[in-house]
C-alpha cells in the first residue's frame, strides 16, 4: 500500500524542471569557487561558497514546502503576501544598508549582522501572484470582453503594479524595475487583452526605448534626459554599452573586462579555475563571464540550453494545467527568468548595458535563489496539485 502511495507521489512531481535547476546549482558551485579564488577583493572562498551551498539546501525546502500548498491556499494568502511585501519595501527605505547603498548607489539591502537580503526578490514573487489573481478574478466575472473591460483590466493591473514600480525607483534600483515591468508583460500578454489595445502599447513601450537611446547620443537630447531625471551614472551604463573601451580605466571597465574573459575563453575554455582577467563582482552580475574564460563557446551554449530546458517545461506546465490562476502564475515567472537570463548573459557579452540583475541560480546571493526557488515551487505545485490524492483503499 505505501508503495503504491509513493509511486504516485513520484508520477507527480516533474523531474524535468527539477534536473536543469539541479545542474544549473551545480554550474553555480564551481563558478563562484573560480570567481572567489581569483578575487583579492572579494570574501573568503569557504564563506562564499558556503553560504551559496546553505541558500541552496533553504532553497530546496522552499520548494518542498510550496508545491505542497493548495492552489485555494495560494489564492487566499495572496492579498496577504503583496502588501506584506509593500510594507517592507517601504521599511526598507528607512533601515537599509547604508555600506552598500554608499558602494552600488542603491537602497535596496537590508543587514541583518553579516548577512544581507534583497526583498525586492521575494517582493518579484508576490507580485506575480497579485497579477494573476487580478487577472482571474476579472476574466472570471467578465464573460464576454470589450475594449472597455480589457481597459478596465489594464486599470486594474496598474492598480497593483504602480506601487510596487514606485518603491523600486525610490530605492535607485533600475534593473529590477525593469524585471517587474517584463513580469507585468508576460501577464499582459497572456490575459487576454484584444491584440487593438496590446499592438499599440508595445509599438509605443518600442519608440520609447529607440527613442531614448537615441536621445542619449546627442547633447540636446541628454540635456532633456537631465531634466526628466536621468542620473550621470544611467548615461555612463549607456555610454558603456554603446562602446565597452571607450573608458576602460572608469565606468567601462567592468563591462570591457568581462568581455575579454569570454573572448579569450575561445571555444573550449582554458580550463577549470583558470582566470588570467580581473573582471568585478565576478560571482554575482558578471558570473557567466567565469563560464565563458573556464569552459568557453561549449560551455556558455551549455548554461544556455539548460536555461532553455527549463523554459519549455515551465511553458508545458502552463499549457498543461487546467487551472487559470496557476496559468497565469506560471506566465509571470517564465518572464522573470527569461529577463533574467537575456539581461545577464547580454551584459556579459557586451549585446546590453550592464544593470545589477542577477544570473538565475547561478549568480552569489541568497534573496536571489530563495526567490527563484520558490517560483520553481509553485510551478512543480501545478503538477503536483493537478494530481488527485491518493485514497486509502481501506476505507
Amino acid at each position: 500500500m505505501e508503495k503504491k502511495i509513493k509511486t504516485s507521489n513520484d508520477n507527480r512531481i516533474d523531474y524535468g524542471v527539477i534536473l536543469p535547476v539541479f545542474l544549473l546549482c551545480l554550474i553555480g558551485i564551481l563558478s563562484i569557487y573560480v570567481a572567489l579564488t581569483h578575487d583579492p577583493n572579494g570574501p573568503s572562498v569557504t564563506r562564499g561558497v558556503g553560504m551559496q551551498i546553505i541558500w541552496y539546501l533553504v532553497g530546496a525546502v522552499a520548494i518542498a514546502i510550496v508545491m505542497r500548498i493548495n492552489s485555494k491556499w495560494i489564492w487566499k494568502l495572496t492579498p496577504y503576501l503583496y502588501g506584506l511585501g509593500l510594507l517592507v519595501m517601504g521599511l526598507l527605505l528607512r533601515f537599509y544598508d547604508q555600506t552598500l547603498a554608499a558602494s552600488t548607489g542603491s537602497k535596496n539591502w537590508f543587514r541583518f549582522g553579516s548577512v544581507t537580503f534583497q526583498p525586492a526578490e521575494l517582493m518579484k514573487i508576490a507580485y506575480i501572484l497579485m497579477l494573476a489573481l487580478i487577472v482571474t478574478k476579472h476574466n472570471t466575472q467578465v464573460k464576454v470582453r470589450t475594449i472597455k473591460s480589457d481597459f478596465w483590466l489594464i486599470a486594474k493591473m496598474l492598480i497593483i503594479s504602480i506601487p510596487v514600480i514606485a518603491l523600486v525607483m525610490a530605492q535607485k534600483d533600475f534593473g529590477t524595475m525593469l524585471v517587474f515591468l517584463a513580469i507585468f508583460g508576460g501577464v499582459f500578454l497572456m490575459s487576454g487583452i484584444s491584440w487593438k489595445i496590446i499592438g499599440p502599447i508595445f509599438a509605443l513601450a518600442f519608440i520609447v526605448g529607440a527613442g531614448t537611446i537615441f536621445l542619449v547620443t546627442t547633447e540636446s537630447g541628454r540635456e532633456f534626459l537631465y531634466t526628466v531625471g536621468f542620473k550621470s551614472y544611467q548615461f555612463a551604463r549607456i555610454d558603456s554599452w554603446l562602446d565597452p573601451f571607450h573608458d576602460t580605466s572608469g565606468f567601462s571597465f567592468q563591462p570591457a573586462q568581462g568581455i575579454l574573459a569570454i573572448g579569450t575563453g575561445g571555444m573550449f575554455g582554458k580550463g577549470f579555475n583558470v582566470s588570467n582577467i580581473y573582471v568585478p563582482v565576478r560571482e554575482s552580475d558578471m558570473i557567466f563571464t567565469v563560464i565563458g574564460e573556464n569552459f568557453g563557446f561549449i560551455g556558455g551554449a551549455f548554461v544556455i540550453f539548460l536555461y532553455f530546458v527549463l523554459i519549455y517545461r515551465m511553458i508545458r506546465v502552463c499549457f498543461d494545467t487546467n487551472n487559470e490562476f496557476y496559468a497565469y502564475i506560471a506566465s509571470g515567472l517564465i518572464m522573470m527568468l527569461l529577463f533574467h537570463v537575456f539581461e545577464n548573459i547580454g551584459a556579459n557579452i557586451g549585446l546590453l548595458p550592464l544593470t545589477g540583475i542577477p544570473l538565475p541560480f547561478i549568480s552569489q546571493g541568497g534573496s536571489s535563489i530563495l526567490g527563484n526557488m520558490i517560483g520553481i515551487g509553485l510551478i512543480l505545485s501545478m503538477r503536483y496539485q493537478n494530481e488527485a490524492p491518493v485514497k486509502n483503499s481501506r476505507r
